[in-house]
């Protein structure tokens, strides 16, 4: 009981952190409803900072948007999941929180992070699955050696 209460605590804090950092950032209600940008030309703003050599913030933005949306895929394998459930989930996810972005004017809604918010997610899916694999060759090594 303790336990499934310490995991769904985690859940909980890990979607508030992320709607935080995405989408209710400081004055995300002073600029109105449908104020946020759409950028459909994906990887556009990733060009833009690799052209300026701008790296620490390319890297801060590509990887940033991967591992936020990696407990999405851990979730989904944790649940028994597949892979495209994964992959949906962060899509899905993903969509929510650009759609908030562009309704609370919060953001700039972008091609480039649904395909990396879910990328994001199938790591961590494949994290999960290497995890729970190498718990399974440790365990059964143990069993060996006794």
């Amino acid at each position: 009981m303790v336990k499934q209460i310490a995991k769904r605590s985690l859940i909980v804090i890990w979607l508030a952190v992320l709607l935080r950092i995405t989408v209710f950032r400081s004055g995300c209600f002073s600029h109105g409803l449908f104020t946020g940008r759409l950028e459909w030309d994906a990887f556009a703003y990733y060009l833009r900072l690799a052209r300026a050599r701008m790296w620490r913030y390319f890297t801060y933005l590509f990887v940033g948007n991967l591992l936020w949306f990696a407990p999405a895929g851990i979730l989904v394998r944790l649940r028994g999941g597949r892979l495209w459930q994964a992959a949906l989930a962060g899509l899905g996810l993903s969509l929510f929180v650009e759609t908030m972005q562009f309704v609370l004017g919060s953001g700039v809604s972008e091609l480039d992070d649904l395909i990396l918010n879910s990328l994001g997610a199938v790591l961590g899916y494949g994290a999960a699955c290497l995890f729970r694999h190498s718990e399974r060759s440790e365990e059964s090594a143990s069993s060996v050696s006794r």
